[in-house]
Order: structure tokens, then sequence, then C-alpha cells
């Protein structure tokens, strides 16, 4: 009997340290994650969300991903109910990220970990670290396409030009403008491009809420009051949704048929239907970031969080969000032209080709 007693002593001891030895991936695995995307009104949205989710179950975690709407009461619920479901940590890509510190005060108090994710939460000191791709390069390369297409470093010029701002809640709208500042200043100063309305700056360009609709009516109200008897050669647009916005109001004017040229035209987001645009010879580029490797870095950071290890960063300088330096891990984002369309987008396994016929 006293043996017996014995033996499973010695079973429950080497149970116990078993346990304790156990990696923490296994006592993590099963964990939930709260993963808060903006909206589904941009397919690159629903991409992020899904590549999120693929990769958090593959690692055995158990996702609760949400969508907004673009709705920041919404987004704020969705996360207090993430916090209060008990998610171990937070993936944010925020509609106005200067409106979490008070859900994210809540979350530190929870011991959730907060990743933002592509857009930077501001004005909170509760935010662990950031995924995103150079949003200073995005615009660099928008503005470098515009200068490329029209020559402007063998001379060529002087060629009109509109810019258009992203949304003024989202940081990384700014990024995007300085970056294709940084580019096309030097030729407006030299009067090699030229702003005919004269409107400049995030205060004066910038389209709340990424809205089509509303840099299409921008759009209209700039070539109605400037473009009567000129020509535009060029528009700086962020994003694909406004390019589309902006091309139906150039078309509407007769751009695109006859010897009227299309505008040079930029984007971002290589989505489909703009993809088409710039095979059609509609719009000229658009900015090719792979939420695949951006889901796959977000992931890794939760699992290393998850994990008690540090998660990798490549950045720990450039982005203040008004309470502190965030970490940050920075992707590079990739021009698209009609020129390498295929290359970037089809041979990758982004797309299929049968998307474009």
């Amino acid at each position: 009997m006293t043996a017996r007693r014995e033996l499973l002593r010695l079973i429950i001891g080497i149970t116990a340290i078993a346990g304790l030895a156990m990696p923490s991936a296994m006592a993590a695995s099963g964990d939930i994650i709260g993963v808060a995307m903006p909206t589904k009104s941009s397919a690159r949205w629903i991409d992020d969300g899904n590549n999120i989710v693929a990769r958090l179950k593959a690692k055995g975690y158990k996702p609760d991903l949400q969508y907004a709407d673009d709705d920041i009461p919404n987004q704020l619920a969705q996360i207090e109910n993430m916090v209060t479901m008990g998610a171990k940590v937070l993936v944010i890509a925020s509609i106005d990220g200067t409106t979490l510190t008070d859900v994210l005060a809540q979350a530190r108090d929870a011991g959730v970990k907060v990743i933002a994710y592509d857009r930077l939460i501001k004005g909170s000191p509760n935010v662990d670290y950031y995924a995103t791709f150079d949003n200073f390069k995005v615009g660099v390369e928008q503005g470098t396409s515009i200068v490329d297409a029209l020559g402007l470093k063998d001379g060529k010029g002087p060629f009109n030009i509109e810019l258009f701002g992203g949304s003024p809640d989202d940081n990384n709208a700014y990024f995007f403008y300085d970056g294709a500042m940084s580019v096309l200043k030097p030729y407006i100063d030299a009067k090699k491009l030229v702003v005919r309305s004269g409107q400049m700056g995030m205060d004066k360009v910038a389209i709340l809420r990424w809205d089509p609709a509303t840099a299409q009516a921008r759009m209209d109200n700039l070539l109605s009051a400037y473009y009567g008897n000129a020509r535009l050669d060029a528009v700086l647009s962020p994003y694909d949704g406004l390019s589309i916005g902006i091309i139906s109001s150039l078309k509407g004017v007769g751009y695109g048929s006859g010897t009227m040229k299309m505008p040079i035209v930029t984007g971002q987001d290589a989505e489909v239907q703009s993809v088409k645009s710039i095979i059609a010879g509609e719009q000229y580029s658009t900015i090719f970031k792979d939420t695949r490797d951006l889901a796959k870095v977000a992931v890794d950071m939760v699992d290393a969080l998850e994990n008690g290890k540090t998660p990798e960063i490549n950045d720990d300088k450039t982005y203040n969000n008004g309470k502190k330096i965030v970490p940050s891990y920075l992707l590079t984002p990739v021009v698209v032209t009609k020129a390498n369309w295929k290359k970037v987008l089809i041979d990758s396994g982004y797309y299929k080709a049968s998307q474009f016929q």
C-alpha cells in the first residue's frame, strides 16, 4: 500500500513538473484574439481580416473578427465587448485613431495587449506595437510615379496638377501626403508643376473617411472652376477608392475620349476595379500592400506576446502617437503600373488572372 502511495506521489510530481515545463504556446492555445477592422466597403480590409483569421486559427487561437462599418461608436462597442469576453490581445485597424483612449485604458486594466494594425492609434499610452507599411514611402512612390510618367526629370513641363489627401482622422493620410509632397514640391516650387486651384495642404485637400463620392464632387468643382480652358495633366490620389471617383469626374467632362488623354492618376491598395482601370489606360498607378505579409507580421506579434517574448520590430523612431513612440514593423510597398501588374499581382498569387478577364 505504501509503495502504491509513493508511486502515486511520484506520478503527481512528474505531472506537475511537466506542467511547469509546458511551452507557453500550449498554454496560450485557444486564447481569444480580438480583431477589429474598420469597414467592409474596401476589399482590402476584407482581405486583411480573412488573412489574420486564417493565420490565428493555424496557430490555435480563437479569433473574434468584427467590422465596424466605419461607425466609431460601433467600433468602440466591439472592442469593449472583446475585452469583456476575455480577449488576450487586440489587433485594431481603427476608424479614428484618436477615439480609443478610454477603451484601451479598459483593455490595459484587464491585462490585454494592443497591436495597432496599419493605422496608428493616437493619444493613448496603451498601444504596445504597430504593424504597418512604410507609409511615407507609399507617398514617395505615388509622387515618383507622377514625376516619371510626366517626364519631369527630363525637363518636361510645365504641367497642371491637383492634389487629394486621405481622411484627416487617419494618421497614415499625413504620411502619404507628406511622402508625395517630398517628391512633388520641388517641381511645384520650380513651376514645372502648377496647382491651378492653389489648394495645397491636408487642411484643404483631405477627403473625410476616404469617401469616393466626396472625391468625385471635389474633382467636379475643381474642373469647373479652374480647368474650363486648361488641361489637367495629373492628380495625386492616395487611395484607389478616391481614384474611382476622380476618374468618373474626369470622364464626365471628356477625358479619356477622343484626343483628351486621361491625366496621370495615382492610387493605393491595388483593388481589382482599379487594376482593371490601369489595364484599360485610365488610372496610371496604384500602390500594392500585400495584406498577406502584413497579417503575418501582426499574427507573429500576437504569438510573441502570448508566449512572453518580445515581438520583432524594425522601427523605433518614426511613429509617435502623442503619448509614446510605438515600436513598429514596417513593410515595403510596391508601385504597380500597366507594365508590371501581372508580375506583381498574378505571379505572386495575390490575385487570379481570371479576375481581370
